[in-house]
């Protein structure tokens, strides 16, 4: 089948070249062409395991290509997947300008029958307003929609996304749920052809209609980021009543109705997705006269946990921290990934900084990023390696649960610092087995 992806970020490049992989042919566009001259010079712009390799077999095999070139994009493909960013706008809504324009731009240039594939995460009703944007480019080239009349045919389809960052590949490889949401039989066949390789051992294709599968996207993320908010007020409430959260966790998780998945306390979750869906989400609920105050609370404690570590440090080395150096480990907003956006780790190092304190950090695949972020400043610097990053600091703090982290040598932690004190934002370690060792230890929810 013949596919145009349109944006070669995250979602667009791990569906693009996933596809491709099925055999598929498959162009992705992007119009920054920085971006598409790193592909094309056989280059990744992100960081996500296993996705270079794809990318450079499938290139060679001449199933996939990337180009700049509207025309030959629209041109391409019977199906046109839109990938491109909906960050949030100034009032927490999921901002659709870039949707918008992608659905222009097939309006503008199609010539024949498309399947329009809503990838990217968009609120509800996202689709009709592609449908309107397309059906307005038509009508300004004197063309309608309906072949009845002579018009160019085209079907409006969501297909929310579900891959994780750092697991993405393994996520669109080997899916839970496919949903597709749709209301037209053409399309319904279209998409079940393209997802027809991951049919084979059991029916994993949800259809139902579009709004219900927009809606579906955000529900799952907002159940997750519940569980997780939920998870971090427990551990905060576990500390003041002396109890500890991993224990607590252990006997809720043995439920199955409850289960393990996303009930790990922490000091908050941040990245792309989590922090957008559950403000657009909120806004949706406003627009419909409905607040949805479950979200609110999840958002206003996540907020909050981001601090915890913070306000661990000064309760241990008071508000002043002039004089101060920490290290620093873990910089993404989770394993697997150089993504920044909306990391603790930020919250804690500005926080650090503006008590006057240094950092050392160290993340395996963020350090660039983090670069990128904050620039060459006094009070950061970089360390090739987590030990280095020790060295002469007065305590380590640990705000990513990269694999590297979890079995360290206690034993240079404890020589590399100048007091032998963690603060554990993702309760990597087990209180009691460190503090045997000589090192005060402070996680979340396990102080009791």
């Amino acid at each position: 089948m013949r596919i145009s992806v349109i944006g070669s970020g995250y979602v667009g490049l791990v569906s693009g070249a996933c596809l491709a992989e099925l055999g598929n042919d498959v162009v992705c566009l992007d119009v920054d062409p920085r971006k598409i001259e790193i592909l094309n010079n056989g280059g990744v712009p992100i960081y996500e395991p296993g996705l270079e390799e794809i990318i450079k077999s499938n290139v060679a095999a001449g199933r996939l290509r990337f180009t700049t070139d509207i025309n030959e994009s629209v041109a391409h493909g019977l199906v046109q997947m839109i990938a491109v960013g909906t960050p949030s706008g100034e009032d927490g809504s999921a901002d659709l300008q870039y949707v918008i324009a992608a659905a222009r731009n097939i309006g503008r240039s199609m010539s024949g029958y498309k399947v329009i594939v809503d990838k990217s995460t968009v609120p509800v009703g996202t689709a009709d307003k592609v449908k309107l944007a397309v059906q307005e480019e038509l009508a300004k080239r004197g063309i309608g929609s309906s072949p009845d009349n002579g018009g160019l045919q085209f079907s409006v389809v969501s297909n929310p996304e579900f891959l994780k960052e750092g697991a993405a590949i393994d996520d669109f490889n080997r899916p839970d749920r496919i949903v597709i949401g749709a209301e037209d039989e053409q399309a319904i066949k279209v998409m079940r052809e393209m997802y027809a390789p991951f049919q084979r051992n059991h029916d994993r294709l949800m259809v139902m209609d579009i709004r219900s599968a927009e809606l579906t996207k955000y529900a799952a993320n907002a159940m997750l980021a519940t569980r997780i908010s939920f998870m971090n007020e427990l551990a905060n409430l576990a500390e003041k009543v002396g109890a500890d959260i991993e224990h607590v966790r252990k006997g809720i998780g043995s439920d199955q109705r409850i289960g393990y998945h996303f009930l790990y306390a922490g000091c908050g979750y941040g990245g792309s997705c989590f922090p957008k869906d559950i403000r657009a989400l909120q806004r949706t609920g406003e627009e419909y006269g409905l607040p949805l105050k479950v979200l609110e609370a999840v958002e206003r404690v996540n907020d909050a946990q981001k601090n915890v570590l913070l306000h661990k440090i000064t309760q241990r080395f008071g508000e002043n921290l002039k004089g101060k150096h920490f290290a620093l480990w873990g910089l993404a907003f989770k394993p697997g990934t150089d993504d920044m956006r909306e990391a603790t780790s930020r919250v804690v190092m500005e926080g650090l900084w503006a008590h006057g304190a240094t950092v050392t950090a160290y993340d395996p695949a963020a350090m660039k990023e983090t670069q990128h972020i904050y620039g060459q400043r006094a009070d950061l610097r970089y360390a090739d390696n987590p030990k280095d990053a020790l060295h002469g600091a007065d305590a380590l703090v640990i705000v990513t649960e990269w694999k590297a982290f979890k079995s360290p040598d206690f034993n240079v932690i404890k020589a590399q610092l100048k007091n032998p004190v963690i603060f554990d934002g993702r309760n990597l370690f087990e209180p009691a087995s460190v503090a045997a060792l000589g090192i005060e230890y402070h996680g979340i929810g396990r102080e009791g």
